[in-house]
């Protein structure tokens, strides 16, 4: 059936504005930029996986109406639309220093986990992206932990 997810969509409110970030600050290269009349197609991919696209896709028509649009942008600059993706690293603390270098701002440092050592940023629009070093050999998630996830998750929801 199915073998693969090859693109996946990130809302953004201005795809130049998205160019400068996801290229010129995270290191993706455009795969596609093709003026469609009624869209703007515009795909990005990392250089070590060219066969992943993220589709920079300003909400609106042909797929949503006016009225929609405009609530997903209010939503997106609200950093409510949730996460946007996970980007993978060999060395967090070290992806964290050069991306804050180019003037990268964080939400979260890079921290101790379970699953290994993650930090998280926001995009120029509100998405949600998180940077995980994977922990090497199988992961036990202790009480301890889920008590601290949802303690963050209770700062979380009262900060919004």
């Amino acid at each position: 059936m199915f073998n693969a997810i090859t693109i996946t969509a990130i809302p953004v409110l201005d795809q130049d504005a998205a160019l400068d970030f996801y290229v010129g600050k995270l290191g993706f290269e455009v795969t596609n930029d093709v003026d469609m009349g009624f869209m703007r197609w515009l795909t990005i991919a990392l250089p070590s996986d060219p066969d992943r696209h993220l589709l920079l896709e300003v909400p609106g028509p042909p797929a949503l109406s006016e009225q929609v649009a405009g609530q997903v942008r209010d939503l997106l600059t609200k950093g409510a639309l949730g996460l946007a993706c996970v980007l993978s690293t060999d060395d967090c603390r070290k992806t964290f220093a050069e991306l804050s270098a180019r003037g990268v701002e964080f939400s979260e440092e890079p921290t101790e986990q379970p699953y290994g050592i993650d930090c998280a940023l926001r995009d120029p629009f509100g998405n949600q992206i998180r940077i995980t070093q994977h922990a090497a050999g199988p992961v036990e998630i202790t009480n301890a932990d889920r008590e601290r996830w949802s303690a963050g998750a209770d700062r979380a929801a009262s900060d919004a």
